[in-house]
């Protein structure tokens, strides 16, 4: 008698096993809330679902859902050629914050070497970086005084990380900061792909007296595994497109202003 009463449920959560699956090799990611809604089930019933399938190594489980299993962000020789009309008008919002007479910290990625492009017509700014294109680009600059924040270059990146890295952002007063970021996660929130990227980005959002994230729309409703320290005391988020609705509203309920580039 038991075996065959619980028949029914095993066959539900199979089919729900198959969709999620389905889902996260479509996507890329899927929200914990998008598949209760989606299966009328409660919040709890999907993390033991995701749990079970990344018990089977069949998906990632990361912050507010799962994922495929992507350990790192692609080359940022890939993501130069992505959006770059995108990340251009997000570079002019940014750009278009800053004040003559700054320092400015930019952040490794193409979305801030877009915005240390758009800076081009300003002077008298010191310039903090770890990324070797922003710092070949401004150093050329009449006005710009650029210091390389050193540590080991990691060669995907074209930047320098580590604790030399950590260590050298604390030595500087800073103005303002740009940060790139993993993802715009379906609850609002910039996350990243290592700890050591979240760690940095917590930190310069404590250290610089504004703080903007730059992401362009490939990374709205994605999920990364790591939460950014701080990222509520940041002061915005500039985009190229406007986010569904509900990544726009929970952003706001987190802090940070949404800011669409014309």
């Amino acid at each position: 008698m038991s075996s065959d009463s619980s028949q029914p449920v095993r066959a539900l959560a199979t089919r729900r096993h198959d969709e999620i699956l389905k889902r996260v090799g479509a996507q890329g990611s899927v929200s914990i809330a998008e598949l209760a809604g989606f299966f009328d089930v409660s919040r709890e019933t999907i993390r033991r679902d995701l749990k079970l399938l990344s018990d089977k190594g069949q998906l990632d489980i990361v912050h507010g859902g799962a994922a495929r299993f992507e350990p790192s962000e692609p080359a940022m020789s890939l993501r130069s050629q992505e959006n770059a009309a995108g990340k251009a008008e997000i570079g002019r919002m940014a750009a278009g914050l800053v004040k003559n007479g700054m320092v400015v910290f930019l952040d490794s990625g193409t979305t801030t070497l877009a915005v240390a492009q758009a800076m081009t017509d300003l002077r008298d700014l010191t310039i903090c970086t770890a990324s070797l294109p922003i710092a070949l680009h401004l150093c050329h600059v009449p006005g710009m005084r650029v210091h390389m924040l050193g540590g080991e270059i990691d060669p995907g990146e074209e930047a320098a990380s580590g604790i030399d890295m950590l260590e050298a952002m604390a030595r500087f007063r800073v103005d303002i900061a740009f940060l790139g970021g993993g993802a715009l996660s379906p609850d609002g929130e910039v996350t990243d792909f290592t700890r050591a990227g979240a760690e940095q980005r917590g930190r310069m959002i404590a250290l610089a007296a504004k703080t903007y994230f730059v992401l362009d729309r490939s990374k709205f409703a994605k999920l990364t595994p790591l939460r950014i320290p701080n990222f509520q005391r940041a002061a915005g988020v500039i985009v190229d497109a406007r986010p569904q609705a509900d990544i726009a509203e929970a952003l706001a309920r987190k802090g940070p202003s949404l800011m669409v580039a014309p």
